[in-house]
């Protein structure tokens, strides 16, 4: 069986702009739309996915549910919400949770490819350095059980910080060596 992380992908971008099967949206609990993230898959999706959300019965936090995606690219929105950052254990799992739901969903829906932003980082508040690793780790967790059925989880990132951070940790993770450690052999006999 192929390497897990091999299955996770880096990507600076937008959300609404990926072709996957699936996208996941960071959602508040009502799944009405909101700003960020949501607002803009709201838009881009157009009012048939808000029509479809009222239909939900909101989402309670570490959770997810799923809808199509109307106009835009991806088949289907996975909606989860993420926990707002308060400095508790509960945090730590709940974004797990929130990242592990969304996959089952999409499994059970036959999604071969999934593209996530980066949950509960931006209004939410919680520091993309952890978020990143419990991301990281939840998602090749569930890749290890699920290569049968998923063969790429996107993780697209709004900015070029948040997309270093995220590549460190899944460097250091996986056991990758960094690319700029490629380049440059070290040969010390060549100084002296």
């Amino acid at each position: 069986m192929d390497n897990a992380w091999d299955c996770i992908e880096l990507v600076q971008g937008d959300i609404v702009e990926q072709d996957t099967d699936a996208i996941v949206n960071a959602a508040n609990r009502t799944l009405l739309g909101g700003g960020g993230v949501d607002g803009a898959i709201h838009r881009a999706a157009g009012p048939k996915l808000y029509d479809e959300c009222l239909t939900l019965g909101g989402c309670n936090t570490g959770d997810a549910k799923i809808t199509q995606g109307y106009k835009l690219p991806a088949k289907y929105v996975i909606h989860t919400v993420g926990p707002i950052y308060k400095e508790i254990d509960e945090d730590e799992r709940l974004l797990a949770s929130a990242y592990r739901r969304s996959l089952e969903v999409a499994v059970q829906h036959g999604c071969r490819t999934v593209a996530f932003p980066s949950i509960s980082t931006g209004a939410y508040g919680y520091p993309l350095e952890q978020a990143s690793i419990i991301a990281l780790q939840t998602i090749q967790s569930f890749l290890k059980k699920n290569r049968d059925v998923l063969k790429l989880v996107r993780i697209v990132l709004f900015g070029k910080e948040a997309l270093e951070i995220f590549q460190k940790n899944l460097d250091e993770l996986s056991g990758r060596v960094p690319e700029e450690n490629y380049m440059q052999p070290k040969n010390e006999a060549e100084n002296d």
